[in-house]
């Protein structure tokens, strides 16, 4: 396996990763993490329901771009979820500022896949 292919696994592996470990820690914390959420989805979903889908979301996206296969869409799909978390909780930068790397990186690999 040459530099780049083994550059590419470590940095969907990274992302996948903190996709999972999110879904799996709000689902065994529920309280933790829904905070996180808009308040306007808060009233529109009930926090289970919130959580779950939300959950099932991330784990769909952390497998996808395990997969390797046609990883266009879950990396951006990460990247706007990831800059939604940060403009819609800007007041936590102070947490959150790793979410803008993650964020980047997930843009990068979308565009390094782009129509590949």
């Amino acid at each position: 396996m040459n530099r780049e292919k083994i550059s590419y696994l470590i940095l969907r592996v990274g992302l996948a990763f903190s996709f999972i470990y999110a879904a799996v820690r709000a689902y065994m914390d529920p309280l933790s993490w829904i905070g996180w959420f808009p308040p306007f989805l808060q009233q529109v979903l009930p926090q289970d329901i919130l959580l779950l889908s939300w959950g099932i979301f991330e784990i769909v996206i952390g497998l996808w771009i395990l997969s390797g296969k046609n990883i266009f869409i879950p990396t951006l799909l990460a990247a706007l979820s990831l800059g939604g978390l940060v403009v819609f909780n800007w007041s936590s930068m102070d947490i959150l500022f790793r979410d803008v790397s993650l964020a980047l990186i997930s843009l990068a690999l979308a565009i390094s896949t782009y129509r590949k």
